[in-house]
């Protein structure tokens, strides 16, 4: 790794890999010397795990570098040795991994070769798992970000309704995008939302595909109604339907991204249990408990939100346009028919911006 990237230091940390900010070392096919880039270690140790990454690696070529508010993907690193790196040039996933997914556990080339090379009586004897593995990981070499996550960059900052508009319509014409492309996120948070710090503002970035899911188009019309089944994504951003253990399709996106439109337009931030942070997000008062919209809107689909948030609104911001609050309502309704595409969605992001 050290002829090609430095780490410098960790940036962030998962459930599922870490992320280190890194330096360009030499100038080659992987990049400017001196340039920093973003590094983010999956180790391959579970079919799980693997699964998942497949999905992030593949959904990030599709995106490549094709849209300025969505994460750029530089490259891709297998990790075959202790210090053995292999590049990922095509638009081929590793064979090894996508086996490892299908047939349940981790396949390696070496345990394999090991196996066709001994005995008859060994091989019976000897499973895949017996055989010492060598270490595998993906390494995904991405942009930078130095604005942090939209929570850090938000909350660090006083109240700027100008600066919440910028971040709304970027957002609103990510998602339009990575729909149009076939991809549905599954996990739209402020925490999956980086800032690059550009010279005219901030552009946001999209990123951590690790639940995202291909479907065909869904932004066209019968084909959106491909459904998806696995419950995933965070509490306070997840759809009804998905709260409900329903099948959803592409829109239970646009239900995440209406609460976060709505915390960032009027700066609603909570405190999770178990947790410190301030964390951008709106949300309904069950007494002295915050319930998530979708759970709340799940069990009564005809509770009726109060937008804007007067008593929660940060000062000095202004409420949201009319426009705005006919938008986020829409975004929120509890039916995901009723909701704007998100073709639909950047268009009137757009108008309702505009017109204010």
């Amino acid at each position: 790794m050290d002829d090609i990237y430095t780490l410098q230091q960790e940036v962030g940390r998962g459930s599922y890999g870490v992320v280190f900010k890194g330096r360009v070392s030499e100038t080659g096919w992987w990049g400017q010397r001196g340039d920093t880039v973003a590094i983010k270690r999956l180790p391959c140790c579970n079919p799980e795990s693997i699964e998942l990454y497949l999905q992030e690696l593949w959904a990030m070529k599709i995106t490549a570098r094709n849209h300025p508010n969505v994460i750029a993907l530089y490259n891709c690193l297998l990790q075959t040795g202790p210090k053995t790196l292999q590049p990922l040039r095509s638009g081929r996933l590793p064979l090894d991994l996508v086996e490892s997914t299908l047939k349940g556990r981790v396949v390696d080339k070496d345990s394999k070769t090991q196996m066709r090379n001994s005995s008859r009586s060994k091989r019976r004897l000897m499973s895949t798992e017996e055989v010492p593995r060598r270490c595998f990981a993906l390494w995904l070499v991405m942009e930078y970000c130095e604005g942090g996550d939209l929570n850090q960059y938000i909350l660090s900052r006083p109240p700027d309704a100008e600066c919440n508009h910028v971040v709304v319509q970027q957002l609103g014409s990510a998602i339009a995008f990575l729909h149009e492309s076939g991809i549905v996120h599954r996990d739209i948070k402020p925490d999956n939302v980086l800032v690059s710090l550009g010279k005219t503002g901030p552009v946001i970035k999209v990123a951590d595909f690790g639940l995202s899911k291909m479907v065909d188009n869904p932004t066209d019309g019968v084909r959106s109604r491909l459904t998806l089944s696995s419950t995933c994504g965070s509490d306070f951003y997840m759809a009804p339907e998905v709260w409900a253990g329903r099948n959803y399709t592409a829109q239970a996106d646009i239900f995440s991204l209406g609460v976060l439109f709505w915390a960032v337009l009027e700066r609603i931030t909570f405190i999770e249990d178990g947790t410190n942070q301030e964390q951008l997000g709106a949300y309904v008062m069950r007494g002295r408990w915050l319930a998530p919209l979708g759970e709340a809107l799940c069990d009564n689909p005809d509770l009726q939100l109060v937008i804007p948030m007067r008593a929660r609104r940060a000062p000095p911001l202004p409420p949201p346009s009319n426009s705005l609050c006919v938008l986020l309502l829409d975004m929120l309704d509890s039916d995901p028919d009723a909701r704007p595409n998100a073709d639909q969605l950047k268009k009137r992001v757009h108008s309702a911006i505009h017109l204010h």
